[in-house]
């Protein structure tokens, strides 16, 4: 059972995961910087993403505009994965603690093994395939009517789809002032974790490191901490039953960068969401 991501890392560099990643080479590293506006929405999103090749599996994380130059690619592709584990910009280490963890067990095994639900993402526009995948998220959610859920990582489908289900969203983001519709975005993760009776995170968290933060709180407040995780889901993964209720984890090629069908997992508690 993990506590914190540094703990992780530490358990994973010691072979307790698997094979030791010093073992193990990271054949690929990808940098990749793309924008993305919906229909009827006025939000262009940017993100950035770090990806790590293992075999046959990838691990990916975003960062923040800025925090990782192209050259990475170079100058990381083919390191042995234990000094990324240990040496690289935290974005880095996190696409290379998922490439390992996905690795030694990959979301389809775990599927094939009946703990993941596979949901296949229909082929066909962004915004078909962003309100599947968003309804996907929102359907791990078990909420009373009015319960206010703190959204940390804003996407507007994701807060009509919580809407949907008769939950308030408490947004919290630091890159967005206000939603589609005009509900102000607070950039204070304190102030929401305080009032959510549920709690739904973007991976990203593990990127800028504020998931250790909302795991512990979550777990002292005794509140659902539901993540939706592009950006380590195999990570993610690995805090089921410790602080993590429940997780929608969508492993690369990422459903923005395909119309055609993906599958994304769901993995639940004993007790659900």
């Amino acid at each position: 059972m993990s506590h914190s991501v540094d703990r992780l890392i530490e358990a994973v560099l010691a072979g307790e995961h698997g094979p030791l990643p010093a073992e193990l080479v990271a054949t690929s590293v990808f940098w990749i910087h793309h924008g993305t506006r919906l229909a009827g929405g006025d939000t262009t999103y940017l993100n950035q993403y770090v990806l790590v090749r293992v075999g046959g599996t990838f691990g990916g994380c975003a960062f923040e505009a800025g925090e990782l130059a192209p050259a990475i690619c170079r100058d990381s592709s083919g390191t042995p994965l234990d000094v990324l584990l240990r040496d690289a910009p935290r974005p880095l280490r996190i696409a290379a603690l998922d490439a390992y963890l996905a690795h030694t067990r990959p979301h389809r095994a775990a599927a094939d093994e009946g703990d993941a639900e596979p949901v296949t993402l229909p082929s066909g526009t962004p915004e078909t395939r962003a309100t599947a995948r968003d309804a996907a998220i929102a359907g791990l959610l078990d909420i009373q009517e009015g319960a206010k859920v703190g959204l940390i990582g804003v996407v507007n489908p994701l807060v009509a789809a919580i809407r949907e289900r008769g939950g308030e969203p408490l947004p919290c983001d630091f890159n967005l002032k206000a939603t589609q519709w005009g509900d102000p975005v607070t950039d204070d993760m304190h102030e929401v974790l305080d009032r959510a009776d549920a709690v739904v995170a973007t991976g990203m968290t593990l990127s800028n490191g504020s998931f250790d933060t909302i795991l512990e709180r979550c777990r002292h407040r005794g509140i659902p901490l539901i993540v939706y995780a592009q950006s380590g889901s195999a990570v993610a993964r690995a805090f089921l039953g410790s602080g993590v209720t429940a997780l929608s984890a969508e492993p690369f090629p990422f459903s923005q960068f395909s119309a055609e069908e993906t599958v994304l997992y769901r993995y639940r508690t004993v007790d659900g969401a």
